[in-house]
């Protein structure tokens, strides 16, 4: 098969094929719609950043990236034990990345990619948490600022297909693009 039969190929795909070959985009967009027709808060896309810097830094600490996809349920556990015990969120997202820390440090992770998923963690995260002190239409606004450039994070990991799965990547920055810039200009509304 020659490279223009391989191009005349895929232009025949059917559509639904294209469509499904872009499921984490359109679950990404899935996920962020309706938090924005809902009505997002600021302590709620603190959240999403905080989950979405979880993720990166359990596939750095197992040096797996398929931890990334199982780790956006474990921190949607996480927070909803930490609201059931009365834990704030961020301190029950906190305490889980001390053990992935530390499970980093004792399994050896390959420390360029480890030292910046946690670098990431430790700035997106403590700016997610920060913006929870901060008036509610301004911290929203700082939340989605922080979201959307989260999705460059994304791309670059995208872009390099390291760390987290392709397809994470993809769901991320249609996650966090489209909800971080959307909730800055429904605060601006406001």
């Amino acid at each position: 098969m020659n490279l223009s039969s391989v191009g005349t190929a895929r232009a025949e795909a059917p559509r639904w094929q294209v469509v499904l070959h872009r499921w984490p985009s359109l679950l990404g967009l899935a996920v962020a719609v309706p938090q924005l027709v809902l009505g997002a808060d600021h302590e709620s896309v603190a959240i999403v950043v905080g989950v979405a810097t979880l993720c990166y830094l359990g596939a750095a600490a197992f040096d797996r990236p398929w931890v990334a996809w199982a780790a956006v349920p474990g921190a949607s556990v996480v927070i909803a034990i930490s609201k059931i015990t009365g834990l704030a969120w961020w301190a029950g997202l906190g305490i889980a990345a001390l053990v992935l820390v530390l499970a980093g440090l004792v399994g050896r992770a390959p420390r360029p990619a480890f030292t910046a998923q946690l670098g990431a963690l430790i700035g997106f995260g403590g700016l997610a948490v920060a913006t929870l002190a901060v008036a509610p239409r301004a911290g929203l606004i700082l939340a989605g600022l922080l979201l959307a450039s989260h999705g460059v994070w994304d791309l670059v990991h995208y872009r390099r297909n390291q760390v987290v799965p392709r397809s994470l990547a993809e769901f991320c920055m249609l996650l966090d693009v489209p909800l971080g810039l959307g909730v800055v200009f429904l605060a601006f509304l406001d």
